[in-house]
């Protein structure tokens, strides 16, 4: 009898010990990985908690434009806008623009008709309080940006935008925008398929070539 318990107190230890060498050696081999997942899961935890601090409780009416337009209105490509520290005014009445057919895009039509009037208020103030980080993806030819800085200040373009060219009352911020949106919108305003209230940038844009307009985007993305 007390062999027989023996050899299973034995056997036990035997399982217990191959069971902590397999922890150890999973530990080993996976542990990297398992460290790195928990960062991850703390990282999104603490992103979490910022932004519902920052714009109230899950879901938030600003995530619908995240895949574009970036985490709090900062793409990190050049062909979205900054939507970050845009003037209030200015993103309600782009909004409004899209839900009422004076301007037209496959994605921004659908969405922006689906808005109330409420809610297009609600996003308008969220981006305008949210900070524009620099344009970091884009390197400006500094050649290039030179020859911009001397048309955007020949055009007096802060006369609209605001010094800094940071943008006020209905007047986007320039300063940071993507190069290739940029670019997009010259060329959209010169061909007559985007138009303004005033038609001001309509007769600026007109008067731009090709290489201009590339020089342009170059000094305001970089700004």
């Amino acid at each position: 009898m007390n062999r027989k318990h023996s050899q299973a107190g034995g056997a036990g230890t035997v399982v217990i010990v191959g069971l902590l060498v397999l922890a150890v050696l999973g530990g080993v081999i996976y542990g990297p990985e398992l460290l790195g997942y928990y960062r991850f899961s703390q990282a999104v935890e603490t992103a979490a908690k910022e932004s519902e601090a920052n714009s109230g409780p899950w879901p938030q009416l600003n995530e619908v434009c995240m895949p574009c337009h970036g985490s709090n209105g900062n793409p990190l490509t050049q062909i979205y806008p900054r939507l970050a520290g845009q003037p209030a005014a200015y993103v309600a009445k782009q909004l409004n623009d899209f839900a009422s057919g004076q301007r037209a895009n496959p994605t921004m039509t659908p969405l922006a008709t689906s808005f109330s009037a409420d809610e297009i208020n609600q996003l308008a103030t969220y981006f305008a309080a949210q900070k524009a980080e620099p344009n970091a993806t884009f390197t400006p030819d500094p050649e290039r940006a030179k020859k911009g800085e001397a048309l955007v200040t020949t055009a007096n373009c802060a006369a609209c935008h605001g010094a800094g060219l940071v943008g006020q009352a209905e007047f986007p911020r320039l300063a940071g925008q993507g190069h290739d949106y940029l670019v997009k919108q010259l060329n959209n305003f010169k061909s007559g398929a985007r138009k303004d209230t005033n038609g001001i940038m309509a007769a600026v844009a007109a008067t731009l070539s090709d290489d201009d307009i590339n020089n342009m985007a170059h000094y305001l993305a970089s700004h």
